[in-house]
Parts: C-alpha cells; structure tokens; sequence
C-alpha cells in the first residue's frame, strides 16, 4: 500500500517541504512570499486530516502509511520551523525545543512499540492541544502581517509557538512519566 491515495496524500506532505522553502526565493514581494508560502502550508496542512479520513473511507489503511503520515507531519512542522528561523520569526531555543521533543518522544514511542508497551505513551489531549498551538503559530508566523486588517499574525503567531514550546516541554515530561515505569523495568 505504498501508492494508494491516502499514501500519496502524505507524500505530497513530504514533497511540499522544498516548495514552501522555495517560495522565499521567488522574485516576489515578501507579502506575496509569505501569502504563498502561507497557503501552502495550510492546504498540505489540512491533508494530514485527509489522508485519514480517506485512508478509513476507502478502507486503504495500512500499517506503512501509519508509519509514514506521523513522519510527514514531523518533516512539514519541523522544515517550516526552520524556514522561520532563517527568516528571523521563531526563537532558535523555540525551535530547537519542538524540534528536540518531536525527535525524543517518536524515539520513545518507537522503543516502547517493540518492546510492547506502545499504550503507555499513547496520544495524549496534552499532545493534542500543543499540536493546535503550532499549528496555527505556524501559518501565522509565515504570514506576518495583518489578516484581515486586523488580526497581527506576527504578535499572536509568537504568543502561540510560545505557548506550543511550553506545551511541548509539558507533553515531553507527561510521556516520559508514563514510560517511567516500563524504563525501570528494562533497565535492570
């Protein structure tokens, strides 16, 4: 099941990486970039849900796109917030502290999948909301602007990734707590 189209809904995730860095170097200007680049994210974004859905729908769920759409999620999250490093709107720490929690806790949860105890750090609400957070900082921090006229996406885009690091340290200590017991075990 490795070209079925949910499958290819989540390789376009991984693809969309180098366009939405490639936006910045367009001979446009940085709103149109960050309009695009905006856009761009959202609508690959939004086929992390769609892939889902279609993949229970036509009953084409298979155990490698379980494996490969959590993957692209962490590519997209983590090229965009390195894009918005370069461009000087996220705090390296900020990005290096999602960054980390998103490498530690796939670790974690892939060395608790084999040695059986994968319900232990099972999706959390905490882990939930901190990816609401991000997700909506992301967008906001590429758009830069005024939406609407009103809303600041740069104030209110940094108020949430802020909001999205502190959820991510949370979430980190949440599910390590959970995999406590099972670490101890192992280590004797």
């Amino acid at each position: 099941m490795f070209f079925t189209l949910p499958t290819i809904l989540t390789w376009a995730r991984i693809a969309a990486i180098p366009l939405i860095a490639g936006v910045f170097h367009l001979p446009f200007d940085d709103a149109t970039r960050n309009l695009v680049a905006t856009a761009m994210f959202i609508v690959f974004a939004l086929t992390d849900w769609l892939d889902g859905w279609l993949a229970r729908k036509l009953n084409q769920v298979s155990s490698f796109g379980a494996f490969l759409d959590p993957v692209a999620d962490k590519f997209l999250v983590c090229a965009a917030l390195l894009i918005l490093v370069w461009l000087h709107r996220v705090d390296t720490l900020v990005a290096l502290v999602i960054i980390g929690r998103e490498i530690a806790i796939s670790a974690l949860r892939e060395w608790m999948a084999q040695i059986g105890a994968a319900r232990s750090v099972a999706v959390h609400m905490l882990g939930k909301v901190k990816t609401v957070a991000q997700m909506v900082a992301i967008p906001f921090l590429l758009f830069d602007g005024r939406l609407f006229r009103v809303i600041d996406t740069h104030a209110w885009g940094t108020v949430l990734i802020y909001v999205a690091a502190v959820l991510t340290i949370w979430s980190m200590v949440y599910y390590l707590r959970k995999a406590l017991p099972e670490i101890r075990a192992r280590a004797r």
